[in-house]
């Protein structure tokens, strides 16, 4: 081998090494810029506990649908709080206000927590939108059967939009 093909694979090398770095640092830029927006998130984010003891008629009104949590229980008109993940209620949407709760469909929004996993990450909010859809007639009482929730910025999987069926 010559030293002019030992250069250029040196060369190669260094250039490969170095976008390498490049990447590493602007990847590490971004994640560290984010970071303020997943802390205030959390930060205004209404804790679960706290959510849940909020009460409110649990009766549907006017024949409107409800949500059965988990597809369980007595169906909540309004609800504050839904769980998502009810394999282990790690994956929750919390302080939900709602600006449209019609016969059809409903649009509400909060905050969709989830807790810190196993491997000792942090707890997480991240403010979504949710939509209500698809009423059926469910153990005798109306109850709406889909939950699409868009999220609006960073998310818990990297997915903008989520379905959730509830029934």
């Amino acid at each position: 081998m010559t030293d002019r093909e030992r250069s250029r694979r040196f060369r190669a090398r260094a250039a490969l090494a170095a976008g390498a770095a490049v990447t590493v640092l602007v990847a590490g830029g971004v994640w560290f810029g984010q970071a303020s927006d997943r802390a205030s998130a959390v930060d205004a984010a209404p804790k679960t506990a706290a959510v849940q003891d909020v009460k409110e008629d649990a009766k549907p009104r006017s024949g409107l649908p409800g949500v059965r949590d988990c597809g369980f229980g007595t169906p909540v008109s309004k609800p504050h709080v839904i769980t998502l993940a009810c394999r282990d209620a790690g994956t929750v949407a919390t302080g939900i206000t709602w600006k449209y709760y019609g016969a059809r469909e409903a649009f509400g929004a909060g905050v969709v927590q989830v807790e810190k996993t196993t491997g000792g990450g942090a707890d997480a909010g991240f403010p979504a939108t949710f939509r209500l859809f698809a009423p059926k007639a469910v153990d005798g009482g109306l109850v709406f059967t889909g939950l699409e929730v868009r999220y609006e910025g960073s998310t818990p999987l990297g997915d903008t939009t989520e379905m959730y069926n509830l029934a």
